[in-house]
């Protein structure tokens, strides 16, 4: 390879690897000595022991000493998908010191002229994953990676002590790029909580206590005395095609009508009876315990109608449509769904009586434009930061590609003219291979 640096050789994992072999299909047993790691076991972060198995002393004699593992063997799943080309670095379990691998995992030897460490991560590079798919074989639920196909894997091999030094800055890097995960991990946690705070903070007077002279925030109401009416949706039968579309419960979400994974109806009865105004308020009436009670605007930009498992509000001369929405979704709102809810065997159900016992202020219709506006503005900019954090975590996944990239390039790490070049260790190897006596092969001797 020419356009590998000095002191780089190309070879094959078969050549640089003293074992490569899948392992057997072992007798289990609840718990034994030995633990057996199979795939769900394998992590690029290491070996998960939680679901380890155990292998069955009776059994233990068909294993030769090469089939347990050593310090520094990879492990790379061979089947499953979804699983398939994962690999693990076994540096040893906590719970025994003689461990084996079911028939699922490939282990992966190193020979002298690699470090178990460096062939890890050569496994997680995008050259080798992406490779995955055209080196299996089988059926789509079951396919495999071959002893044959990992044996010819082509390998770019830097010289030891360079293997070592790319090890060393691609963990510092990894590092960095866990904690980057971690803490944009945490923002979606720190928008759910600000889009409670902020309708709470709202709905208690507190969100526009300037904006009011006398912070005078006006006492509790029944929305039944606010709302000029309340109705239940369309009990017919709906359908995959037709003229208008019929909401159901599963198209309000996160406080809005989501427009997928419609149904229709051409039954002008219907239309005409459940025809929606902008500015309805649709209530969800019977769902999950943690989800009756979702709320959404309908805004008129598509006509439809509503289903029976709706309730649709339509706020008097002194309410604000949006402001409504926004209060039946606050905390409070969500409480008093929990609260008045009455529960089936699967589902709960909130009444139209009992929806008109919420009880919430109802400040000037000014002050509930400017509440809502104020929520609006405040939902916005946190989406935006979300959608910026979500992009980010993006990038620090293919930041991670780049740099194994990089590695096996070998522009990660400067060379030192002073190691061995790979090419005089392998030669060292073969030398060897070549000296070592050759297993005798034949039948056993009858007893």
């Amino acid at each position: 390879m020419s356009d590998l640096p000095k002191g780089w050789v190309k070879t094959r994992l078969g050549e640089v690897c003293s074992y490569i072999q899948r392992g057997k299909s072992p007798k289990y047993m609840r718990e034994s000595d030995i633990p057996i790691i199979n795939q769900k076991c394998i992590r690029w972060s290491g070996i998960d022991e939680r679901y380890l198995k155990f292998l069955d002393p009776e059994n233990c004699s068909s294993w030769t000493e090469e089939r347990f593992l050593a310090h520094g063997d990879v492990l790379w799943n061979s089947t499953g998908t979804g699983t398939i080309g994962r690999a693990a670095l076994f540096q040893g379990l906590k719970l025994a010191d003689r461990v084996v691998v079911d028939s699922h995992v490939t282990v992966l030897r190193s020979g002298g002229a690699v470090s178990g460490a460096f062939l890890h991560r050569f496994i997680q590079s995008p050259s080798v994953q992406s490779a995955i798919a055209d080196m299996q074989s089988g059926t789509t639920n079951q396919v495999e990676l071959n002893r044959s196909e990992v044996i010819e894997t082509a390998l770019p091999l830097p010289p030891l002590a360079e293997q070592k030094r790319i090890v060393a800055k691609l963990d510092a890097l990894n590092a960095k790029s866990a904690r980057s995960r971690t803490e944009l991990a945490r923002i979606e946690t720190l928008v759910s909580r600000f889009k409670q705070a902020v309708p709470s903070k709202a709905f208690s007077g507190e969100l526009t206590r300037e904006w009011r002279e006398h912070d005078n925030w006006p006492l509790p109401v029944r929305l039944g005395d606010v709302a000029s009416s309340f109705a239940y949706g369309s009990a017919a039968k709906s359908q995959k095609s037709g003229s208008i579309p019929v909401l159901r419960m599963g198209n309000i979400q996160d406080g809005r009508l989501d427009w997928a994974d419609l149904l229709y109806t051409d039954d002008r009865d219907e239309i005409r009876k459940y025809q929606l105004t902008t500015g309805d308020v649709l209530f969800n009436r019977t769902n999950s315990p943690a989800l009756v009670g979702k709320t959404a605007l309908y805004d008129g930009k598509r006509d439809a109608i509503f289903a029976g498992y709706l309730i649709r509000i339509v706020a008097g001369p002194h309410l604000d449509s949006r402001y409504l929405t926004y209060a039946l979704n606050s905390p409070s709102g969500r409480e008093f769904s929990w609260n008045v809810k009455t529960d089936g065997v699967s589902q709960s159900n909130i009444s139209a009586a009992k929806l008109k016992e919420f009880l919430f202020a109802v400040p000037s219709m000014e002050e509930q434009h400017e509440i809502v506006r104020r929520i609006e503005f405040a939902f916005a900019k946190i989406d935006r930061l979300a959608e910026a954090a979500k992009r980010a975590l993006q990038l620090v996944g293919k930041l991670d590609d780049a740099i194994l990239a990089k590695a096996f390039r070998g522009e990660l790490v400067t060379q030192d003219e002073n190691d061995e070049p790979a090419e005089h260790l392998l030669a060292r190897m073969r030398a060897e291979r070549a000296a070592a006596p050759k297993a005798r092969r034949g039948r056993k001797a009858k007893a």
